[in-house]
């Protein structure tokens, strides 16, 4: 009953909000004694005071495969499915970080492409220290900015396969979604143009007609030497002006590149993360059925000593039996 969802929660994708984690995971985090002290009865409200002692982030970890209280708080809000203005609320929360990548994961989770990336996007501005449990049981240090790159760009964040959304490019074709500014593109115009300002000489002053009836041979071709200078400089300035829409288009042409070998690369990646997933569940099967074979052989080494007991029970009684007719056997024969 404490761990189902609750009746009047919306479908997640066609299906149960709890399924998105898997079904294995879900039961090692269902018996998890965190779950079970902390997690019981939660409500919306309680859930923030639990979101804000946080102190890491993570899956799961150890042989024996524990959950994280992270993760054991992200299965609850897919129970409970808190409103969108509270989950809205913890991504803006600028005093606990933790709170603030709680809130982001589940929006991963369960928000549309547009919501993940209008909610998510702002938060690559953030760069305060998490940390981060491996799978070994160690601490690592990430930053948010990171955390939240794999959370729009990888498939497997903190052991749960997150859920397909659509690529930036194509609501920005669809004018779904405004196209991206980033601050480095900024920096860079910037530097160009604080550049082109630098290499601008200065204006020279106009030269008065009478000073230049007063020169001599050797001074006018020092002044036409100059103009013509000048006239070269103005021709460079234009020929840049000219060539700074050129290497616009030449930017746009290799971020398409780039968007390229991105779209390449997260084949490849999703490839070989898929053909991880499925070791991992290997792994994982052939685990729980040896537990599950262990647990079989001590039941049936039980069974064999409660009827090795029997057995001793039974001709234990059967000689009780036989000495006491015996004994009346005896008592007969003496009163004859």
């Amino acid at each position: 009953m404490a761990n189902r969802t609750v009746k009047d929660a919306k479908s997640v994708r066609g299906t149960n909000p709890q399924y998105i984690v898997e079904k294995i995971i879900r039961s090692r985090i269902y018996d998890s004694k965190y779950w079970k002290e902390e997690c019981f009865a939660l409500t919306a409200e309680l859930l923030v005071d639990k979101a804000m002692e946080l102190r890491f982030i993570g899956g799961v970890f150890g042989g024996n495969i524990k959950p994280t209280p992270f993760l054991c708080l992200i299965l609850k809000m897919l129970q409970i499915q808190p409103e969108k203005d509270i989950i809205v609320e913890f991504i803006k929360n600028e005093e606990f970080k933790y709170v603030r990548a709680l809130g982001a994961t589940y929006m991963r989770l369960v928000g549309t492409s547009i919501d993940c990336y209008k909610y998510l996007e702002p938060l690559l501005n953030d760069g305060r220290k998490l940390r981060q449990q491996t799978r070994e049981g160690a601490y690592v240090l990430t930053h948010m900015d990171e955390y939240i790159d794999s959370l729009l760009r990888d498939e497997r964040v903190v052991d749960i396969i997150l859920p397909r959304i659509q690529k930036r490019y194509v609501l920005e074709e669809n004018n779904e979604l405004e196209p991206k500014i980033s601050a480095l593109d900024d920096d860079l115009d910037d530097n160009m143009e604080s550049s082109g300002e630098e290499d601008e000489p200065m204006d020279t002053q106009p030269i008065a007609k009478e000073e230049k009836s007063r020169r001599s041979p050797p001074e006018k071709e020092k002044a036409r030497d100059r103009d013509r200078r000048h006239r070269s400089r103005e021709r460079e300035r234009e020929r840049e002006r000219d060539r700074r829409p050129d290497e616009k288009k030449h930017r746009s042409r290799s971020r398409e590149r780039d968007r390229d070998r991105g779209r390449d690369h997260e084949r490849d990646r999703r490839h070989r993360s898929k053909e991880r997933d499925r070791d991992r569940g290997h792994r994982i099967e052939k685990e729980e059925r040896r537990h599950k074979e262990k647990d079989r052989g001590y039941e049936r080494e039980r069974e064999r000593g409660r009827e090795k007991d029997r057995d001793r029970d039974r001709d234990r009684g059967r000689d009780r039996d036989r000495e006491r007719d015996r004994n009346r056997d005896g008592d007969r024969a003496r009163y004859r």
